[in-house]
């Protein structure tokens, strides 16, 4: 039954929770019964402004016909946007026609081929910032920004606009490091040993992870199977100063917001398009206080960027707009032919970080040398590092115990996590189907199984990978399990990898050759 509503003043509605999460999009939500919907000519996915006490915000109007959801006199809001009018519940409130956002002008613009300045990047982001932009008009400013192109400055002027879409954080120190990779290979979890092994040599880096969006697990997934990742600015900034370095989720800063808002559209659209990959990687190191920055771009037949020419044309585009904005800016272009490590999903990386930080001899070589070449090239942003000396600092740091007794204060800094994550009760084999070598692995397909399975949701769901490519099969030979924790996943999971299981098998001068580091 619907609770009763005491009337409202004409025109005004009592305020309402709707605990439904809309994932950064401010929704509203009234019964078609309304009588402000009725006089005010409300459409469903309209736009309308909800204000109250000199405060405003914008939010996309979706009609009910359940009282039980918001009674006729009642507005309600979305779990985002009740948070943000801040307001408690039965307020009253008042709602109105959203003026289109101004800079749509710009967006249709674009849309026709025109170049944007600078003013109309800072509308555009200035707009989405504060939820004026629909999901339909970000995805038309995407479109046409991945379809007529963004030139280099564009990109550079989109970048800025974005940094400054939000706040920054302010270290007050001449080197700040950072890394980013660009994604599209599972396992490749080098930042949580790259960072304990930068850090106890003493150069700083706060690194603010992201959660995953299409992957099996992110950065800050996996962190979460040893310690609290959601630390608050204030707290942050006492555990770098103790300890040089963080691991943590980037979600509790406000840094770079325009970012977030627009991958929350892109992603589902599978829209990835250059120029905005570079916008959205460089604005959130600017704001996260970054000075020397390195990109890891890998490059196989099954990752994000397929072809070396790609992948130079990337790090060109890099190199212009990190130049202009004053960071000191390298890119490395690395194998992307398979996954890294053996582990897909967040028990199951963090289980290889931790061999690899524990010296273990069956600890995952692969994971262990792409991070400490990734490692030495950031020490050797130190003046005092001599070029090709990097390499060798980041292995006696890790070898002498030096980043597991770092990561450890680390983890025990953000608070160590304090539940026990189990890997998923339900497991199967796949095994070869034939004699041979592996000659190829699906970056693309293994990611798809580790995520039908259930990670990163399910934090023990995942892949472990038992071969890599170049080692030997007999038929029959298990090549990985799969790790799940529900009937359902598991199934999904098993019936994905039946019709693909994302190994090749053939013969030995047949397997795939890795892509030369540059």
């Amino acid at each position: 039954m619907s609770e009763q509503q005491e009337p409202q003043p004409l025109g005004t509605l009592a305020l309402r929770k709707v605990a439904i999460d809309t994932y950064r999009e401010n929704v509203a939500y009234m019964h078609r019964e309304c009588e402000v919907y009725r006089a005010e000519g409300f459409q469903a996915l309209s736009k309308i402004t909800v204000s109250a006490n000199g405060q405003q915000i914008y939010a996309v109007l979706n009609v009910v016909d359940d009282a039980n959801i918001v009674a006729p006199g009642q507005l309600g809001l979305s779990e985002q946007a009740f948070k943000q009018l801040d307001f408690a519940t039965n307020s009253k409130v008042r709602v109105a026609h959203a003026e289109p956002p101004p800079s749509m002008d710009a967006v249709r613009r674009k849309i026709n081929g025109e170049r944007l300045t600078p003013d109309d990047f800072h509308a555009i982001a200035r707009d989405i910032a504060n939820n004026r932009y629909s999901r339909m008009e970000m995805a038309a400013f995407l479109v046409a920004s991945g379809q007529t192109g963004l030139d280099r400055e564009e990109i550079l002027n989109l970048t800025r606009a974005m940094t400054e879409s939000g706040e920054k954080l302010e270290w007050h120190e001449s080197l700040v490091v950072d890394k980013h990779c660009i994604g599209g290979i599972p396992g490749n979890r080098t930042t949580m040993l790259i960072v304990p092994i930068v850090a106890a040599h003493g150069t700083l880096m706060p690194k603010t992870s992201s959660r995953a969006i299409t992957s099996p697990a992110g950065t800050a997934d996996t962190m979460e199977i040893l310690a609290n990742v959601k630390v608050k600015p204030a707290v942050l900034y006492d555990i770098v100063a103790k300890q040089r370095a963080c691991i943590a989720w980037g979600g509790t800063a406000r840094l770079a917001p325009v970012d977030d808002i627009l991958i929350s559209v892109e992603r589902p659209l599978g829209i990835d398009s250059m120029g905005q990959m570079v916008a959205s990687i460089l604005s959130k190191k600017l704001a996260a206080g970054s000075t020397h920055l390195l990109i890891d771009i890998p490059v196989g037949p099954t990752a994000k960027v397929r072809h070396m020419q790609d992948a130079l044309q990337l790090r060109k585009l890099f190199e212009y707009v990190g130049d202009r904005l004053n960071i000191h800016l390298e890119v490395i272009i690395t194998d992307g032919s398979q996954p890294v490590g053996r582990g897909i999903g967040p028990v199951l990386e963090a289980r290889d970080i931790m061999q690899v930080l524990r010296n273990e001899v069956d600890a995952p070589n692969d994971l262990k040398q792409k991070a400490l070449r990734i490692a030495g090239r950031i020490l050797e942003f130190d003046p005092d590092v001599r070029g090709g000396y990097g390499y060798g600092i980041a292995r006696d740091i890790l070898e002498s115990g030096r980043a597991l007794e770092k990561m450890e204060a680390i983890i025990e800094a953000q608070g160590k996590q304090s539940k026990q994550f189990a890997l998923g009760k339900l497991c199967t084999e796949i095994c070869a189907p034939e004699k041979g070598f592996v000659t190829e692995i699906d970056n693309h397909q293994m990611s798809r199984i580790a995520r039908l399975a259930g990670a990163p949701m399910d934090k023990g769901a995942g892949v472990d990978l038992l071969k890599k490519v170049g080692d030997p099969v007999d038929k029959g030979e298990a090549l990985y399990r799969i790790y799940a924790e529900f009937n359902a996943d598991f199934k999904f999971a098993c019936d994905m990898a039946q019709k693909f299981s994302g190994y090749r098998i053939g013969r030995e001068k047949d397997i795939l050759k890795p892509h030369q580091e540059i």
